[in-house]
């Protein structure tokens, strides 16, 4: 199928172009998942997109399916609801690293823990893009921002291994540099049964790179390359300052999903009523 085929399908074409700064990753990102979409013929009628606020969360405006553009933290705890009451959907969230890790980020724990049947994709770009680029939990140590001008003195989290100690059961990491590999492992987190997790690093050329000596975009495309690390199950290596493991990170099918569990209980419940009567 020609490329414009599924943008066409899959993008509302009359709010085109997008708003996001020359340079920014989420057109990528934002293809990634979408020819995902389209490789597993993903019913838009079916397909329930749920985003918070940021940059990245714009996106369910451009995508052409049932979107929701919620609150700022709060795309968790609005996509379980939609799950719960309709588990036939299919239900992607995609959240900022502010979005997803500071004050939506107990809802990210509970809902790893949960192991409820969500696609979660973390666009990370190391800070507040849409208001001037703030600190963010997820600016690394020492870096700079438009409030740490010194540099930062706190310590990004470790995503992946946060959600996976707290229960997700497909947990894997991307950049916008390595689009083949992110659309492989989007559709992987689209195909799995429980909480999928799929962390996507993105440029920011506009407050992030500029505040720290990488004023273009293939500035940073390049420095995604060179700090990258495939991960390999069978020979972990200890990684230098600056690097990170690209790849799929993690996966348990064993682990019964939480909606499954829930039908269960209200059936059950539903024939406890009925005897009783």
């Amino acid at each position: 199928m020609p490329a414009e085929s599924f943008i066409k399908k899959y993008l509302r074409q009359r709010v085109l172009p997008t708003i996001w700064c020359g340079g920014c990753g989420l057109g990528t990102v934002m293809r990634v998942i979408v020819k995902a979409f389209d490789d597993l013929k993903i019913d838009q009628d079916k397909l329930v997109v749920v985003s918070g606020i940021g940059c990245s969360s714009r996106m369910v405006g451009y995508i052409d399916a049932n979107t929701v553009h919620t609150t700022h933290g709060r795309a968790l705890p609005v996509a379980t609801g939609i799950k719960l009451g309709r588990p036939e959907l299919e239900v992607v969230v995609i959240m900022g690293d502010g979005d997803g890790a500071a004050i939506g980020g107990n809802h990210l724990i509970h809902a790893s823990r949960r192991n409820i049947d969500l696609n979660v994709f973390l666009l990370n770009n190391g800070n507040y893009g849409m208001t001037s680029g703030q600190v963010s939990p997820m600016t690394p140590h020492a870096h700079y921002a438009s409030t740490c001008p010194f540099g930062n003195l706190e310590h990004a989290f470790h995503l992946c291994d946060m959600v996976k100690s707290a229960g997700a059961t497909y947990v894997a990491r991307t950049t916008t540099f390595h689009y083949m590999q992110g659309v492989r492992l989007a559709r992987e987190a689209l195909k799995h049964k429980g909480f999928a997790f799929l962390e996507i690093y993105f440029q920011c050329p506009t407050y992030y790179g500029r505040f720290n000596k990488m004023t273009d975009a293939p500035t940073m495309l390049r420095w995604f390359k060179e700090n990258a690390v495939r991960y390999n199950p069978e020979k972990p290596r200890e990684l230098k300052k600056g690097q990170f493991y690209i790849g799929k990170l993690w996966e348990d099918n064993t682990k019964d999903e939480y909606t499954d569990l829930y039908c269960k209980l209200c059936n059950r419940a539903a024939e406890m009523v009925r005897v009783a009567k």
